[in-house]
């Protein structure tokens, strides 16, 4: 597997602004990335598994119904990665839409359809970029060949063509260079329809095939499958781990990356736990915020490293939940007892909101009674951290 990069530079991009006009029956007063599966919203699912890559920021694409897309992601943080919701004021199709981006000053960025999830490895995809190339496409196998949503595509010496029948169709994630806004007007145009032909034709972008996770929730018949082969793909166990004092030594109000030392095992625990397909999430006190010890921005800056020096071993983090609150505060705003301050389980409880767990397997490791309690009301199971996190770890899972 290859080891993931970190594009802190490079914004993830989800359009999110059409009508759902195929399965507008089915949508009610909701907007097309927003329909529940398994208690998720379909958009969450995409953002989750983008998470890991750390992205510069997440941006969502509005439209149709943007008031709810808005209330639910808008400046919200997830896994350290802030998401931003823009409007678009009038529909401009898949295409025009790409001209709001402008707004924010967006320069490269990877592109993913907020009806389609397929689980490719960004890192690879941005790699494959031909340097003549603007842009570049992933594909898939084309399982329905009369399916011209996503167009019937092919390669030839990596160079995306057009061709009907083909085995391979569109998978709906892009990179692209900021080059590619010259291509952009902002008027109603397709990104299938009007875009890719007119880069094809110009020879500016290339392809790369995945034989990876593939579903489209923008047909009624995808639609009735997409529930049981999300839970299949997604739902898995976690681990829920303090940081201070499980993952590295408690020096007391560590935030630098100078003062930050892995405890032992950490590193070959972390990548076991992985290899056995768990969820990996850190739920951590930091008062040091609140109380001016440290600045939220020290906090952001050392998980970047933090995750610089796990990708070497290719292990990632999935998300991280952090409390700046404390009664004792002198930051206004972060002086109050609240339940996302452990022993309150609200950090827990909102990682158990937006990911498909398997509950009877999980568990949380902790170095303190708060901890402990904290566990406890999300009703999942603690064990307290032990000298060595590697035997630990293998000792809970094989008698699991």
């Amino acid at each position: 597997m290859p080891v993931v990069s970190s594009p802190k530079n490079i914004d993830l991009v989800i359009l999110a602004g059409g009508k759902g006009t195929r399965i507008k029956a089915l949508l009610g007063v909701y907007p097309k990335p927003m329909l529940k599966f398994n208690g998720k919203h379909f958009i969450q699912y995409i953002i989750n598994n983008a998470s890991k890559y750390n992205f510069k920021r997440i941006i969502i694409l509005c439209g149709f119904r943007h008031k709810i897309l808005f209330k639910k992601f808008h400046k919200k943080i997830i896994n350290l990665t802030e998401v931003i919701c823009i409007r678009e004021k009038k529909l401009l199709g898949t295409a025009g839409a790409l001209s709001n981006l402008t707004r924010l000053k967006v320069a490269d960025f990877v592109l993913v359809n907020g009806d389609t999830m397929f689980d490719v490895n960004i890192d690879k995809l941005i790699s494959s970029l031909d340097k003549k190339k603007i842009g570049v496409v992933a594909l898939t196998k084309n399982k329905n060949q009369k399916n011209k949503k996503l167009n019937n595509l092919d390669l030839e010496k990596k160079l995306i063509c057009i061709k009907q029948n083909s085995r391979l169709m569109n998978g709906g994630v892009y990179f692209f260079k900021k080059k590619i806004f010259d291509y952009i007007c902002k008027q109603n145009s397709s990104l299938e329809n009007d875009l890719l032909p007119k880069l094809i034709k110009q020879k500016k972008i290339n392809g790369i095939f995945f034989e990876n996770f593939f579903i489209d929730i923008g047909s009624r018949h995808y639609l009735k499958l997409a529930g049981r082969k999300l839970k299949n793909q997604f739902e898995k166990p976690a681990v829920f781990l303090d940081r201070d004092g499980v993952i590295n030594y408690d020096y007391g109000y560590v935030h630098q990356i100078k003062n930050f030392k892995f405890r032992p095992g950490v590193l070959s625990g972390l990548k076991y736990l992985q290899n056995k397909k768990y969820y990996l999430f850190i739920v951590t006190n930091q008062a040091g915020i609140g109380k001016k010890k440290f600045k939220e921005s020290d906090f952001f800056e050392l998980h970047e490293e933090i995750n610089n020096k796990l990708k070497k071993f290719n292990i990632f983090i999935n998300d991280i939940q952090y409390s700046p609150f404390h009664p004792k505060a002198k930051i206004k705003k972060y002086k109050k007892n609240s339940l996302m301050r452990k022993p309150g389980n609200k950090m827990i409880n909102n990682i158990m909101s937006n990911w498909d767990l398997k509950y009877r397997k999980s568990f949380m490791i902790g170095d303190k009674v708060t901890d402990k309690l904290a566990a406890k009301k999300s009703k999942i199971k603690f064990f307290y951290a032990e000298k060595n996190f590697y035997k630990q770890i293998k000792s809970i899972i094989n008698n699991y």
